[in-house]
């Protein structure tokens, strides 16, 4: 996807509270997109920008940083779907998108794009709101997930490091577990650093030895 690019930070503390959440809405039909934007009156989400689905995604996700993304198509084309996924990865947000489409594999490749509610059908303003409750909240626990996750492999890859110092300080200084992680926790707390960085310092100087 060379020459897409989209901004790779992304506030969500907005979705957790009952701030305005502003919504760029793709739809070539501006009636449809008015009685939907007054469906919305007197409740948290607002259509900020409307624009057609030949628009390139990307640009305008990077140009106007909506809270959500609304896409109404007859089907999602490859470069939708493209975009939404480099979305996804750089720059997540709930995605609603109706389509005709009802077929398990579009359905499927809609998600793994980083839909989060898929809704088969034209778009009926009493439902917007419902269903766009559901998005933010499905959006919200997935990327709680996947922080947890993250935090997680990170936890365990920072284990394996400061044990494998640990390891090669008993074997090249000739030390007790105990006193190889002493070692390691005074130098963390004599110099301000992270244990795992003092371990990854101790395995770069300790290993050329």
């Amino acid at each position: 996807m060379s020459g897409k690019s989209v901004n790779r930070t992304h506030n969500t503390s907005s979705l957790n509270n009952q701030a305005e959440l502003c919504i760029l809405l793709i739809d070539e039909n501006v009636q449809r997109a008015e009685s939907i934007s007054c469906a919305l009156n007197n409740s948290r989400y607002r259509i900020s920008h409307l624009a057609s689905p030949g628009a390139s995604l990307l640009k305008q996700v990077d140009e106007i940083q909506p809270d959500i993304i609304v896409i109404d198509i007859e089907s999602p084309s490859r470069d939708i779907l493209e975009s939404l996924q480099a979305i996804s990865h750089f720059n997540p947000k709930p995605v609603v998108m109706f389509s005709a489409q009802n077929d398990t594999n579009t359905i499927n490749q809609s998600i793994e794009s980083g839909v989060s509610a898929y809704v088969v059908g034209d778009i009926e303003p009493v439902r917007v709101k419902p269903i766009l409750d559901a998005a933010v909240a499905r959006f919200r626990e997935f990327q709680k997930l996947k922080n947890e996750l993250s935090d997680t492999k990170q936890q365990l890859a920072s284990r394996k490091t400061i044990d494998q110092a640990k390891r090669l300080l008993m074997k090249k200084k000739n030390m007790s577990e105990d006193e190889a992680f002493r070692a390691m926790r005074k130098t963390a707390m004599d110099t301000g650093q992270k244990l795992d960085d003092v371990a990854k310092t101790l395995l770069s100087i300790l290993g050329t030895l």
